[in-house]
């Protein structure tokens, strides 16, 4: 108890309180700019922490990594332009509900949200660490393809009206995931002699070209067309309501329960990250919508589903970091180098070597929630007032932080090529009626599924009937099965994207 009370009175001393608080500024800045993700900031900001104390070192990238998730929120919902890949599924419904006139609501649903999955999943963290990494060892290769064919079933889910363009979608996202080279041979695949592309097409030109430059040329095509004078005035419906009320949390609190929960699955599992996360957090939320919601169409429980799910990542990721010194994200990865800096070596020996310390951290990241929560509440006014500005304005900005985010990832021109061309794709793909969302889900999980494929073929010695002798990949096979059943039933909604 005494360590606890030395942890927790190291990290309330104003050194530290003032870096969480710089941490989540720098990460709401992060968020909200189209293109600087989390992993690039927590890259940058590990060297910023070579004067500081562990404690105030780890408390700052904490702040730093979890404001990135919540300010992803904001560019997602007020102008389709996810600041964050794992934002992606927070523009379904946050982008539909702002132009209708809800962007406040929208953005205080995922506020609330996001600090009550990230907190949720820090005192996950703190009660469960030891016991929940175990489960953690025991996925090997096997296992995370089953996870992969479990979460690529749910594709099926947001592949709107048409089954079949959906899945023409998904598996064109899928084949363009293999560009690169080969994950054992090292051969390279479709580079057509582009060294650029070895390292596969970015993730952030894919991400903000189909989604914030696609949707910049649809408004483009919306002021020339001069549809109606709303959408050439200012795009957005005026705002009438800008309160949560008391219905509204009732609704959407389930969601955030199973969001939250998903989330902290996602982060448990080495490797699967807060992208894949959120994505199926909405796919599963969903596919248990009830009569009366509009997921797709601007729906508060959307919102939820996705901003829940992507704040408990990060916290749920650290924990087979503190336990087993394994890494659950490339956000948790990082914060490897950062503790190795500091002298101290993640892992079982953490508990007894550097008890003082975890106990700070853990106090720390609760301490980085409540200033999210409240940097995110005194911001909402101004970030609402983003609606306001017309379209003929918006749109060279948004095109610009799109072009200069995509460049800052790889430093290439190549990286805006590439988000130019993937923008046009996405247009094309909404005119004749492709899901983009398909496409985005398989091209995130095309190469994790490639390489656990293929570890899992060697370890079966290429047996299907080896899985058998892998209880927990049965089990996520059977959950793909029965969701693929319940997918094709008549009736089924959809999301065109």
């Amino acid at each position: 108890m005494d360590i606890f009370l030395q942890g927790a009175a190291d990290a309330l001393t104003l050194a530290s309180i003032v870096s969480v608080i710089g941490g989540i500024l720098l990460g709401y800045l992060v968020g909200v700019l189209p293109g600087l993700s989390r992993p690039a900031a927590l890259s940058v900001a590990v060297p910023l922490t070579y004067s500081m104390s562990p404690i105030a070192a780890i408390a700052f990238l904490v702040g730093v990594t979890k404001a990135s998730a919540a300010g992803g929120a904001t560019g997602a919902i007020l102008l389709n332009t996810p600041g964050e890949p794992s934002s992606t599924a927070t523009t379904f419904d946050g982008y539909p509900l702002a132009k209708k006139g809800e962007g406040t609501r929208a953005l205080k649903t995922a506020l609330y949200a996001s600090v009550f999955g990230d907190l949720a999943a820090t005192f996950v963290l703190i009660l469960l660490a030891a016991s929940l990494a175990r489960f953690a060892l025991k996925m090997g290769p096997v296992e995370m393809t089953a996870v992969m064919i479990f979460a690529l079933s749910f594709i099926a889910a947001l592949s709107g009206s048409s089954l079949s363009r959906g899945i023409i979608s998904g598996v064109l996202g899928l084949f363009l995931s293999t560009v690169g080279l080969d994950p054992e041979s090292a051969t390279p695949r479709m580079t057509f002699g582009f060294i650029e592309l070895f390292d596969g097409i970015p993730l952030i030109a894919a991400t903000v070209g189909m989604l914030a430059f696609t949707e910049m040329l649809v408004q483009v095509q919306a002021l020339f067309a001069a549809k109606d004078s709303m959408a050439a005035k200012s795009g957005f419906a005026p705002e009438k309501d800008k309160s949560l009320r008391f219905s509204d949390i009732k609704r959407v609190f389930p969601v955030t329960l199973r969001g939250t929960g998903i989330g902290i699955a996602a982060g448990i599992i080495p490797g699967l990250g807060p992208t894949i996360g959120a994505l199926l957090s909405y796919a599963i939320n969903k596919r248990l919508a009830r009569p009366g919601d509009s997921y797709g169409e601007g729906d508060l429980k959307g919102v939820a589903a996705s901003e829940s799910a992507d704040n408990a990542v990060l916290p749920a990721s650290l924990i087979p970091l503190f336990a087993i010194g394994l890494p659950g994200s490339v956000s948790a990865a990082i914060l490897v180098s950062a503790f190795m800096l500091h002298g101290v070596q993640p892992g079982p020996l953490v508990f007894e070597q550097h008890p003082r310390l975890i106990y700070g951290i853990y106090v720390s990241m609760i301490v980085a929630s409540l200033a999210m929560l409240v940097v995110g509440r005194l911001g909402l006014t101004l970030f609402a007032r983003v609606t306001l500005v017309p379209p003929r304005l918006i749109i060279p900005f948004v095109v610009l932080f799109c072009v200069i985010g995509t460049y800052l990832e790889r430093d290439t021109a190549f990286s805006v090529f590439a988000m130019l061309a993937l923008g046009f794709l996405g247009y094309l793909m909404q005119r004749f009626g492709y899901s983009v969302v398909t496409f985005l889900i398989g091209f995130v999980i095309g190469p994790l599924f490639e390489l656990s494929l293929r570890q899992a073929l060697i370890v079966t010695n290429h047996s299907p009937l080896a899985v058998i002798d892998h209880p927990i990949a049965m089990g996520f096979l059977l959950a793909a099965v029965a969701a693929i059943v319940l997918f094709l039933k008549p009736g089924r909604k959809g999301t065109d994207r």
